[in-house]
């Protein structure tokens, strides 16, 4: 995951939670949002 840009991650963690994949992976790409700081640039609306 650290290959991805953060935009890209982003987009990774909306599009996850929209095809409603593994809550494993979901969890494993906001742990990577939260070690790069980019909390503030998701909305909490899920």
């Amino acid at each position: 995951m650290k290959k991805l840009s953060d935009d890209l991650l982003i987009e990774t963690y909306y599009k996850a939670i929209e095809l409603q994949l593994s809550e494993d992976f979901v969890y494993l790409v906001k742990l990577e949002i939260d070690r790069r700081s980019l909390t503030d640039k998701i909305k909490l609306s899920s």
